[in-house]
């Protein structure tokens, strides 16, 4: 455990300044001469390297973690770099995750990932390899393939994980959870979701040419994706509606807002994903669109019967969250302020948020209703969850292995609009299509040379 920060900062300030930061070659201990066990005495202080330090929410992450000693930051964009080692002055500063990584991992214990979806799974990695723990934002990763090799990699290397779906924290969660484990809305058949607005809605081509700003580094911040000019519409804020960089609305309010369901449905992998609408298809950004998943009986030891029935899962995304319309005995302001609802052959739910409220539907079925047991440990707080997991507490509760295969099935959705109204027939196991080789061309993402990502093999 490194209670104190050594003393020979290998980046000082002025160098940082200047823009001195490459990676530099480095020749890695054997994988498992370096994986850590994730044991740690609670009273300890953790060691954590944060990774992205601004944007979207990178400041507030490093907060979030702040109870440990921030050891280093790291973000390719100096501008957030420099707010971020104002506010933690004993901090190494790295532009490049690589270098970070490679000439600290014996001093840290843990980092945090808050950086677009497209390099996730390359930050996490390398992290895993080193034997460090790893917070990783939502979505997990980019695309399906990434998923799975996170999910396997956290397995090989056993360090403490946890993607950032704070909602999977709330108690809220937790009581829908019980409410359907508790029999009180009996088979659920289907789950509505929907999500409206965007980011980078409307623009149809790439954005015109401007001049990189100084103090970012525009390769790094590309990484593995295609190389493109730099544009103000894509960082900071607006890459997530980007084909190459984002996942639109399903990778930022859907992972979060479909929470209760994976967990409470014990979903696993679907048989299938149909786009159901598309609308604004364009080779830059994603569209508007909605899409079904078909999942099959499947086993949950936490219902009498131990197992749950086949089920659909209905996902709104843009302007198509428009489209959704509640059941006859159901209206509109019954379901206000939710914006996911459960279907089942005994009564409605709905939950709001990333999963922090929830209530049956309509409201006046609550005079009666009675909080079901306690079956799922309440949460001490998303961040905490997993900073009590690198000390040697129980996986957090969103572990690369809950949050893997969470994460793969809804990437699905991300890749159905390509294919309007034609239902893609999904093995999960052996994670393809079976019945459309094109769109098994999306499950795996592109890397660009120096960048690739290579399986894990467990």
């Amino acid at each position: 455990m490194h209670n104190q920060l050594r003393a020979d900062n290998s980046i000082t300030r002025r160098k940082f300044l200047s823009g001195m930061a490459v990676a530099t070659a480095f020749s890695i201990v054997p994988r498992h001469a370096i994986a850590r066990s994730g044991k740690r005495a609670p009273s300890d202080t953790l060691n954590l390297g944060c990774v992205g330090v601004g944007g979207m929410q990178g400041a507030g992450d490093v907060k979030n973690v702040s109870s440990e000693n921030i050891y280093a930051l790291c973000d390719v964009d100096e501008n957030f770099l420099s707010k971020a080692a104002a506010k933690y002055p004993n901090a190494k500063l790295y532009r490049d995750f690589r270098e970070m990584l490679d000439k600290e991992y014996k001093n840290l214990d843990g980092i945090t990932i808050t950086i677009p979806d497209h390099m996730h799974a390359t930050v996490a990695l390398r992290a895993m390899e080193r034997g460090l723990a790893v917070h990783c934002q939502k979505p997990l990763t980019q695309s399906v393939w990434e998923a799975r090799l996170l999910t396997k990699a956290a397995r090989k290397y056993k360090v403490p994980t946890q993607m950032g779906n704070q909602g999977y924290s709330s108690v809220a969660t937790r009581i829908a959870c019980e409410t359907i484990w508790n029999g009180d809305l009996g088979d659920i058949t289907e789950v509505h979701s929907w999500s409206g607005g965007g980011f980078a809605r409307g623009i149809m081509e790439w954005p015109p040419v401007e001049e990189t700003p100084k103090t970012l580094n525009w390769d790094l911040w590309t990484g593995r994706a295609r190389e493109h000019t730099y544009s103000s519409k894509i960082h900071p804020w607006h890459w997530r509606g980007f084909l190459d960089y984002g996942t639109q609305m399903i990778g930022d309010w859907g992972i979060h807002m479909l929470g209760p369901a994976n967990w409470g449905l014990q979903l696993g992998s679907p048989t299938s994903v149909q786009c159901t609408a598309v609308d604004e298809v364009n080779p830059v950004t994603y569209p508007h669109y909605s899409c079904v998943f078909e999942f099959p009986a499947r086993p949950n030891k936490y219902v009498k019967a131990g197992k749950m029935p086949p089920m659909k899962l209905y996902w709104y995304e843009g302007k198509m969250a428009k489209t959704f319309k509640p059941p006859a005995d159901l209206t509109e302001q019954d379901l206000k302020g939710f914006n996911e609802l459960f279907i089942g052959t005994k009564g409605y739910m709905g939950t709001g948020g990333r999963g922090e409220s929830v209530r049956l539907v309509p409201e006046s079925r609550m005079k009666d209703w009675q909080r079901p047991r306690e079956v799922i440990k309440r949460s001490p707080g998303h961040f905490k969850d997993w900073i009590e997991s690198c000390k040697g507490g129980a996986p957090a509760c969103s572990n690369f292995s809950i949050s893997g295969p969470y994460t793969e099935w809804m990437l699905l959705g991300a890749i159905s609009w390509r294919f309007p109204n034609e239902k893609l027939l999904w093995d999960g196991k052996k994670l393809r299509f079976t019945n459309n080789e094109k769109a098994n061309e999306f499950i795996k993402p592109y890397m660009r040379k120096g960048w690739e990502l290579k399986d894990v093999k467990v």
